[in-house]
């Protein structure tokens, strides 16, 4: 399942030019943790959970040290927003 999140991302990365310029390696780490802590949540289809990985982490500042899971928590709004945006209901 990291390999198929791994390669969803890779591929998002090479074909979205905007999304390539902004997401960096560190920031891949922080979403594959996103999607793994996420695994099996109801409602979280992979792509829901890639989407709403993705919005938390660009939502949080680059200096962040918490984890997305630990910062969502932290987060309420932000984490309704992305919850929204990636459709998980």
């Amino acid at each position: 399942m990291k390999k198929f999140a791994c390669a969803v991302l890779f591929a998002l990365a090479v074909t979205s030019p905007a999304l390539a310029q902004k997401m960096s390696s560190d920031d891949l780490k922080w979403i594959n943790q996103c999607i793994g802590d996420n695994k099996g949540e109801e409602g979280g289809t992979p792509a829901i959970v890639r989407a709403y990985c993705i919005c938390m982490n660009e939502k949080m500042d680059d200096n962040e040290t918490r984890s997305v899971t630990q910062w969502e928590k932290a987060n309420p709004e932000a984490r309704q927003d992305c919850e929204k945006q990636a459709g998980w209901k």
